[in-house]
Formats: structure tokens, sequence, C-alpha cells
């Protein structure tokens, strides 16, 4: 799959029609593993590092790594994520020989002006479970929030429930979770929860990031990797 040669109108409407099929109903209540993926690159080059690491749920273990190096001149536009990064997180997740139950995405689930941010995108062309777990807010707003951990504040989009801000850490700035697909909004906030360690950045996302940063630098390899959870340190 490849996005380069469409137009920005052609994104908009694709997203449109994407949305049809995005599902808010949690089909999996029995989740056992949990992937998050996520995208590094070099400033002002074409080439970006994706990666998805799957992990133990609820223990938070990595388990096993997907690393792949791919082209894209899409640029990169607020509201179309999708588009640069879905592509080469397709091509992570292929390598993968046992799909997680749940996918978890650096980015937007259905808190997004067309209800289409990376997660509902990936999850709707897998037909997999996914969340949205954003740093910054793109679309909708919520209520001031409490300073301490797992304090969170419903984000209303349009009139409607989309997601959450979840306070991760006391005092530090929220991250921003709703669905993507087949997941409900009030499922994907307690999912989330459980995926909250130590750290601002809950445990899917942020081993992502850490492999494709450090893919990106030479210090890993593209392709699937298993993890030796006795000797690997995190």
């Amino acid at each position: 799959m490849n996005y380069d040669t469409i137009s920005l109108t052609e994104a908009t409407n694709m997203q449109n029609e994407l949305r049809k099929k995005v599902s808010l109903t949690t089909e999996n209540v029995n989740i056992t593993t949990i992937a998050g993926g996520d995208i590094s690159h070099n400033k002002d080059t074409d080439i970006v590092y994706a990666g998805i690491v799957v992990l133990s749920y609820p223990q938070m273990v990595p388990l096993s790594y997907s690393l792949v190096i791919a082209k894209t001149t899409f640029p990169y536009i607020p509201g179309y994520l999708g588009f640069r990064e879905v592509p080469a997180l397709l091509k992570a997740w292929e390598q993968l020989p046992q799909k997680p139950d749940l996918m978890i995405l650096d980015g937007q689930g259905v808190t997004h002006p067309r209800r289409m941010g990376i997660a509902s995108h990936f999850g709707v062309l897998t037909d997999h479970p996914s969340i949205g777990c954003a740093k910054n807010m793109l679309h909708g707003d919520y209520k001031p929030l409490g300073l301490e951990k797992f304090n969170n504040s419903a984000i209303i989009s349009q009139g409607e429930h989309m997601g959450f801000a979840l306070r991760t850490k006391d005092g530090v700035k929220p991250v921003y979770i709703s669905p993507g697909h087949k997941v409900s909004v009030n499922d994907s906030l307690e999912l989330m929860r459980a995926c909250v360690l130590k750290h601002r950045i809950p445990e899917p996302t942020r081993h992502a990031h850490e492999k494709v940063n450090l893919f990106r630098v030479g210090k890993l390899k593209e392709g699937y990797h298993v993890i030796d959870v006795q000797t690997e340190l995190f």
C-alpha cells in the first residue's frame, strides 16, 4: 500500500469512506497480548522506521517486536497522519507471525474531525481492535482533570463522548485516549489504564518508541525478533 500519489481531497474522501466501517463495540474482552506501534524518521528524508512491540497483558512484559524500513513522500499534515505512517506499520504488522489481541497506535483514534485518526485508519484496514494514545490533542474538548495519577476527563467531540484525557503520572500532562476500531470508548480507557506503569507514556507505545529510535540509529536490525525476557533490560 502506498499513498504517495493521492491528493489531499482524495485522502479526505477516503477517510470519510473508512469511517463508515469503524465499530465502537468491544469485540474481544479476553486480552492476553497487546502491541504498540510507532514510527521514527530522519528529518528531511523520505525514509521511515516502523516498529511494533508485542507485550503480555496485563503484565506488560515485552515478548517480541517487528521492525521495517519504508519510504513515503506523503507530507506530515495534522489530521492525515495515517496516510504517512500506516503503510509502513502494515509492513511491520505483516511480519508478526501471531497477531496481538489489541493494537495501540501513537496518535488519535476517533477523536479526529472525520473520526479517522491513525488508530482508526489502521484498525479498519486490518479489521483488528485498536486504540489511539496521543501525546497531544487534535480534536474535541475536555474539562480540567485532577493532578493525581489516573484522573481522567471525557473528551467531547461534535457533541459526542469520543475519548478521555488521562493523567498517567502525578502532575504531568495527560495523554489522550480514544478507540480506533472494535473497542468501546469506556473500554479504551480501562484497557489503557492497565498499560500505565512508571512513565507518562503507556508501556505499549513507550516500548515501540524506544525500539524504532534504536532501529533508526542502527542499534537494532530490521525483521521480526523474539525477546528473551530473562536477559533483556528495559
